[in-house]
């Protein structure tokens, strides 16, 4: 299935790209324009990715219910992800405090990519027909502009989060 191959290195691609921000971002240090726009760049690609993926992927994902359980875990987690980059949004890049909250960020990213590839996905490749891939790939190029365009730095503190 050619197509199945298509959507799921397409996610991959973006992954790939996220490993590189992150990987730059950390090599940044204090209160610098270039610490600011990598870290803009990968909250709005990152952000934009999750939106467009839980439309394409997710969705779909969702409908097939020996599925449902793994879906519902990766959205929560998209979902845990984009607090955590709010409440770092909030924090002064020149403290040490921003550098351990862009650590745990990080850290939770990298675990929730390399969940979805190594676990997530094989498991989703046996249970989606040509035309759940077809749709899938089609949903997500066209939403992952539009869902980037639309996402935005939000500092929001993880306690104010939950009020």
């Amino acid at each position: 299935m050619k197509h199945l191959e298509d959507i799921f290195d397409r996610l991959r691609a973006d992954h790939d790209k996220h490993r590189d921000l992150l990987a730059r971002l950390e090599q940044t240090s204090g209160e610098t324009p270039e610490r600011h726009a990598l870290f803009e760049e990968f909250t709005l690609e990152a952000k934009g990715h999750a939106a467009a993926e839980e439309q394409a992927l997710y969705s779909t994902v969702l409908r097939k219910p020996p599925l449902t359980a793994c879906g519902r875990h990766s959205v929560a987690e998209h979902h845990e992800i984009e607090e955590m980059l709010n409440d770092l949004a909030a924090t002064p890049m020149d403290t040490g405090g921003w550098l351990t909250k862009f650590r745990g960020v990080k850290d939770k990213y990298l675990h929730h990519i390399k969940e979805e590839e190594t676990e997530m996905f094989p498991k989703f490749r046996k249970q989606l027909t040509e035309d759940d891939v077809v749709y899938m790939r089609q949903v997500f190029e066209r939403r992952k502009p539009v869902e980037k365009s639309k996402a935005d730095i939000t500092p929001e503190k993880m306690e104010e989060a939950k009020d």
